[in-house]
């Protein structure tokens, strides 16, 4: 599968069917990539929540990936894992990869950092995600990434782009234009009153011809 597109960040949410319904209205926009992302859940519960991302993700044609825990990740049978700095296993990028095995997607936090970059494409890494792109109601004080790191990691390191952090529909253009290949959301995405819409409005910004920035 080609790594392009959006992915939908999911939101805290231990409500599952509440959940699922807005996921799979991001599904119905098209979004061809759900990161199930849940820092305050219980383990059972995130389990749980896990799996039935997987289940209408397999029903949408759509890749999910697991954030920080690849052992849920290889658990389920997920498409892959996202890891940040301290998630992966014993500390270790190379062993991140050795335990999704070669055919799931291994996503790599890079935040504003080359030199991380660096790393996890030696370590095996399937993509490279760096931000934040703009201020971000997720992560508020995260460190901020300049959009011309997007394009100069594209040209170095050979491996699809993705961004995140602060991105919305009017800013979105900008970010594709400097090298993303792909858009991590979560607030503008999940909090629009459409879900449908807004996936497929992002969606038609990775259409040809799309990324032309006024």
């Amino acid at each position: 599968m080609k790594l392009a597109g959006l992915c939908a960040v999911t939101v805290d949410d231990h409500l599952l069917p509440r959940l699922s319904a807005l996921v799979k209205a991001a599904l119905d926009g098209g979004a061809p990539l759900v990161q199930y992302r849940n820092k305050v859940a219980p383990h059972p519960l995130r389990r749980a929540q896990a799996a039935e991302m997987l289940r209408i993700c397999r029903a949408s044609g759509a890749k999910l990936i697991i954030n920080d825990d690849v052992w849920l990740a290889v658990e389920i049978g997920a498409d892959g894992a996202h890891i940040g700095r301290d998630d992966a296993p014993g500390g270790s990028l190379a062993a991140a990869r050795d335990a999704l095995g070669p055919k799931r997607i291994l996503g790599v936090s890079c935040y504003n950092e080359l030199a991380r970059g660096e790393e996890a494409a030696a370590a095996g890494a399937d993509y490279l995600a760096f931000g934040t792109m703009f201020p971000s109601r997720t992560k508020p004080a995260a460190v901020r990434a300049p959009l011309e790191l997007l394009g100069a990691a594209r040209k170095r390191f050979g491996l699809p782009i993705a961004a995140i952090g602060g991105i919305t529909l009017d800013n979105a253009p900008q970010v594709i234009a400097a090298g993303a290949d792909m858009i991590a959301v979560v607030s503008d995405l999940f909090d629009a009153m459409d879900i449908k819409a807004r996936a497929e409005a992002y969606q038609a910004l990775f259409e040809p011809g799309a990324r032309r920035v006024s």
